[in-house]
């Protein structure tokens, strides 16, 4: 299991990517594009949609999806027995695996979870 700080992990990503922003600017430009499109409420709720982006963060190993999208599901106000639902859907589809990510997005929201 994963022991990131993922408060810090988004911030890191965030300095670290800067200058990659500005020289980069057209491409980066159209991932921030692509993602408002994909994210954006519509049949299917933002929510959701963020609900589904964290499922294949998890799936896909990647701390830092867990964390951004982790603090887009509070925004969104997700609660924490959604949240468990959908792990345990990225458990069933990921085996051993999901579980050590789905541990991680559990540790994750209680960090960003407001006292």
């Amino acid at each position: 299991m994963s022991t990131f700080d993922h408060v810090g992990l988004i911030q890191n990503i965030n300095e670290n990517l800067g200058p990659f922003r500005k020289s980069q600017s057209e491409a980066m430009l159209g991932f921030g594009q692509l993602a408002k499109a994909s994210m954006a409420e519509g049949v299917v709720s933002a929510k959701n949609k963020e609900l589904i982006a964290l499922a294949i963060g998890i799936t896909q190993h990647c701390s830092g999806c867990i964390g951004f999208h982790v603090k887009a599901l509070h925004r969104l106000g997700c609660t924490k027995p959604e949240l468990e639902e959908m792990l345990a859907v990225c458990v069933y589809m990921g085996g051993g695996p999901g579980l050590m990510y789905v541990a991680e997005a559990l540790k994750a929201w209680e960090a960003m979870t407001p006292a």
